[in-house]
């Protein structure tokens, strides 16, 4: 016996790649629905090899559906997501809006897998940002480990994250620099993407960081562990898909470069390519499509007593968001509905 499945935001970039996700990993479905706005009503979508036509968010009947995963961001969100949890569907989120609420778990599974259970005080659970979810699998094996004090991260983020209106962007903009005649001004970002770099993701907030770099610091208290500290500067680059992070991590106790390899590379979720030579070590462009998380670039930091960096990449449309989330609806199926 599966699951009675929806997914809403069914035609977005992270919609159809849960639907992806779904099939490839042979979720248990029994039933599945694809809902959208009803200006997308009727568009069809891939399941595996079917083919399913949107149904509308607005006017859907959630009772007697086990699962709902949304990615119709925070507005809309407010108003459906808690008409599919009074229904007795569990509502996987991936927007921010439930993220920092007490009563909602925030879960990445290869971490904390165990908050699943928290998930009945309101029949949701939060979905973390795409660039939180790939730092935390790296850092909490290490974290097991020797315990981290302090995390400085950069990061690297891809158009995608920004959704299709940030990949048009880039697109557009890169065909009008050999294009003089077409003129492409910024619409989605705040500047120029094609063949620039913006330091600034989301809105500044009144201490001069930006809503992305304190959700990135909030959300890996919550997951990982609140006495860490961090700091984290956040960068859209002209890539479409794949968020790199740049991590400098400062321990407790003293973990030497060769055993925080072999920790990494024996933990859940985590592929490491890190040979020190020509193209041994990951980019963007080689994590698409994949489920790993990828680290390279693992050495000492010879300027503080217990440090090390790496460098840290992932598809932040599957483990940064559908991916993440369709593993936490595992964790879930496993431990608490048990069907399937």
């Amino acid at each position: 016996m599966g699951y009675k499945v929806v997914v809403a935001g069914a035609t977005g970039n992270v919609g159809r790649e849960m639907l992806n996700i779904l099939a490839e990993r042979q979720f248990p479905v029994d039933e599945i629905a694809a809902l959208a706005s009803r200006r997308s009503l009727g568009t069809e979508v891939s399941f595996g090899d079917r083919t399913l036509k949107t149904q509308d968010l607005d006017t859907f009947d959630f009772t007697g559906w086990d699962i709902a995963f949304f990615s119709i961001g925070g507005e809309p969100t407010k108003t459906y997501a808690p008409r599919a949890a009074k229904a007795g569907c569990v509502v996987i989120d991936n927007s921010s809006l439930y993220r920092y609420d007490p009563d909602v778990p925030l879960i990445v599974p290869e971490v904390n897998p165990e908050a699943v259970l928290g998930y009945a005080k309101k029949n949701i659970i939060a979905n973390p940002n795409c660039s939180t979810a790939q730092m935390v699998v790296a850092l909490k094996p290490l974290h097991d480990r020797a315990r981290i004090k302090r995390v400085v991260v950069s990061t690297y983020q891809s158009v995608s994250g920004a959704g299709k209106e940030g990949m048009d962007e880039l697109w557009d903009q890169t065909k009008a620099v050999y294009n003089p005649t077409d003129n492409q001004p910024p619409r989605k970002f705040t500047k120029q993407i094609a063949f620039n770099v913006i330091p600034h993701i989301d809105v500044f907030l009144e201490d001069g960081q930006t809503k992305e770099e304190w959700k990135m610091v909030a959300e890996t208290k919550k997951i990982l562990d609140p006495k860490i500290k961090i700091t984290a500067t956040c960068v859209r680059v002209p890539v479409f898909v794949g968020h790199s992070e740049a991590i400098n991590i400062e321990f407790e106790d003293h973990l030497d470069e060769a055993e925080a390899r072999d920790i990494l590379r024996e933990s859940p979720g985590i592929m490491v390519i890190d040979k020190r030579e020509n193209g041994g070590y990951v980019t963007p462009i080689e994590c698409v499509g994949d489920y790993a998380t990828f680290i390279s670039r693992i050495r000492q930091d010879p300027t503080i007593d217990n440090g090390i960096n790496l460098w840290c990449v992932s598809d932040n449309l599957r483990k940064g968001a559908a991916l993440n989330a369709v593993q936490i609806a595992e964790v879930l199926g496993q431990r608490v509905l048990k069907k399937g």
